[in-house]
């Protein structure tokens, strides 16, 4: 099964005590709103799934809304069978969605429906380009599909001028994609890399790569890639005295491997964790959830839904409409949907040092 999420998902790494959340969850009165939270119950995203259901389910149980949990097999085609499991369970909207392939073939039955849907991870390019053009009550928090490529550029623009610099990226077509991208905008901007390479990953040195990037000058390096093949090109430019300034994405932002990430690794990423939402990471930490990967987002997502509902509810209004026309201040930022919402990107540039990934503004 390869389902189309992003992979820096892959380093959440908690497992939230399902069984604490659903005894919350039920302390519900009878008649309240239905409010269907799509994740994987199973298989390898389960522990994802696990986190979408803590955030949601706790926020319904504060707004007073019935949660009921919807399977994702996160299968291509699964889109039908999740927009009716919706459907039969009479949500006024649905959450979670860590998958495009739940939402690419029941967009349609959700419209009919009148039953928005709010996604925690889903920036499929091709999806929301249908979304535009068909209307569907489609929504997501995650970042625009263009903008961590589009903040590197920004990085490199501002910051590599008059360095040498290479791209080099692991064959993989998330990682392609990536540097053409970047590749399209800095030529834009009338810079070229000094050395561009394809370099075979997973290996135990990359020694090779190493003194490629040294022959050719370069003393910046975009990387497209795993953490792993990062922190090993590190190490490896490190042991042969060649310094190298190393920039990546999302990727680089999961867990260490048998070789660390070395201090001053540099990566766009969206903020975590803001300041403001400790209140609810304190009251997640009382029902025993810690509030890591999903479980934050998904409590943002439910609290847009619950908003809606209510505002839709009083004004007599559809509540996939009323969405779509509100701004919303949640526990990890403001949203504004719409077709003239405006946008900002979320990406910063952060460096790795002593365990962490820090704003490199607030190292200064």
């Amino acid at each position: 099964m390869r389902a189309n999420i992003n992979r820096w998902s892959f380093m959440f790494r908690s497992v939230v005590p399902l069984a604490t959340l659903a005894l919350v969850a039920s302390f519900l009165p009878a008649g309240a709103a239905t409010l269907a939270v799509v994740a994987p119950t199973s298989g390898p995203f389960a522990s994802l799934g696990a986190q979408i259901f803590a955030g949601a389910e706790k926020l319904a149980a504060e707004k007073k809304l019935t949660a009921v949990r919807i399977p994702e097999s996160c299968e291509p085609g699964s889109g039908d069978k999740v927009a009716a499991a919706i459907v039969a369970a009479k949500a006024s909207a649905a959450v979670g969605f860590l998958c495009a392939e739940s939402l690419e073939t029941g967009a349609g039955s959700l419209e009919s429906a009148g039953i928005p849907a709010i996604s925690v991870s889903v920036r499929s390019k091709i999806l929301f380009e249908d979304v535009a053009k068909e209307g569907w009550p489609i929504f997501s928090l995650a970042p625009h599909f263009d903008d961590e490529a589009e903040k590197l550029i920004s990085v490199i623009a501002e910051g590599w001028q008059g360095a040498a610099f290479a791209i080099v990226d692991d064959g993989t077509l998330p990682a392609r994609e990536l540097t053409e991208a970047v590749r399209t905008g800095l030529d834009d901007k009338g810079m070229k890399p000094q050395f561009a390479d394809t370099f075979r990953p997973g290996l135990d040195n990359q020694i090779a790569l190493v003194r490629r990037l040294q022959k050719a000058n370069a003393t910046h390096v975009l990387f497209a890639g795993d953490r792993s093949d990062a922190a090993i090109i590190a190490r490896d430019a490190a042991a042969e005295n060649i310094p190298l300034t190393l920039l990546g994405g999302e990727a680089l932002n999961a867990a260490d491997q048998s070789v660390p990430l070395a201090d001053g690794v540099l990566a766009v990423l969206p903020p975590e964790k803001p300041e403001t939402a400790k209140p609810v990471i304190d009251a997640l930490a009382k029902v025993g959830v810690i509030a890591e990967g999903y479980v934050l987002p998904a409590y943002a997502a439910a609290t847009i839904a619950a908003s809606a509902i209510e505002t839709a509810t009083r004004n007599g209004k559809p509540v996939a409409s009323t969405l779509a026309g509100g701004q919303y201040d949640t526990v990890i930022g403001s949203f504004t949907f719409g077709k003239d919402a405006p946008h900002r990107n979320p990406y910063l540039l952060m460096a790795w040092k002593n365990g962490l990934f820090t704003p490199v503004d607030a190292m200064r």
